[in-house]
């Protein structure tokens, strides 16, 4: 049993350190988009409308075209169409 326990604990601990390495990786990640945005802001582009963009590009274009027509109908809604 004491063999088998281990085991369990090595795998256990493995799972962990890969956890670790890839929220470092993760981090790095983060920090390497928050500099991209940066650097945009420092030539002109606005990041919040480049944040958007990217949202958008992520979707499916029927889930991207529903999204548009709702917001079109809700700013009709609201006198602002």
């Amino acid at each position: 049993m004491s063999d088998n326990a281990n085991a369990s604990d090595d795998r256990l601990r493995l799972l962990i350190e890969r956890i670790e390495r890839l929220e470092e990786e993760k981090k790095g990640i983060a920090d390497d988009i928050r500099d991209v945005y940066a650097e945009a802001k420092a030539v002109g582009y606005d990041p919040k409308i480049m944040r958007q963009i990217v949202r958008l590009r992520k979707m499916k274009p029927d889930d991207r075209s529903e999204q548009d027509m709702l917001l079109e109908t809700y700013k009709n809604a609201l006198g602002m169409g």
